[in-house]
C-alpha cells in the first residue's frame, strides 16, 4: 500500500468507490486509528456519500445493500468502522 496519497476502497460486490483514505490526516495516523479499534475506520470526509448510507441504528451500508460495518462516533466524530472483507482494492 502506497503511503503517498489516498487510497480507495470499492464494494466488494459491486466495485463502486465507497471511502478514500486518508483525508485531512496522515497514513500513520490512519493506519495506527483502525489499528486501534481493530478494522479501518473512516471519518465523514473520507466516505463517498454517494455510494454509502448510514442507516438510523448506525449500520453502514452501500447503497447496493452491502452490509459495511457500523458508525460508532468518538470524540472527533463519526467513525465509521468497516469490516475489511466488504471492501477490495480495487474496482474488480
Amino acid at each position: 500500500v502506497a503511503a503517498n496519497g489516498p487510497i480507495p476502497f470499492y464494494d466488494s460486490n459491486t466495485g463502486k468507490p465507497l471511502f478514500k483514505a486518508p483525508m485531512e490526516r496522515s497514513f500513520d495516523q490512519f493506519i495506527a486509528e483502525s489499528k486501534s479499534h481493530g478494522w479501518p475506520s473512516f471519518r465523514d470526509n473520507e466516505v463517498v456519500w454517494a455510494n454509502v448510507r448510514v442507516l438510523p441504528d448506525g449500520e453502514t451500508v452501500s447503497v447496493d445493500g452491502t452490509h459495511l460495518g457500523h458508525d460508532l462516533p468518538d470524540g472527533k466524530g463519526n467513525r465509521y468502522c468497516i469490516n475489511l472483507v466488504c471492501v477490495a482494492g480495487s474496482p474488480k
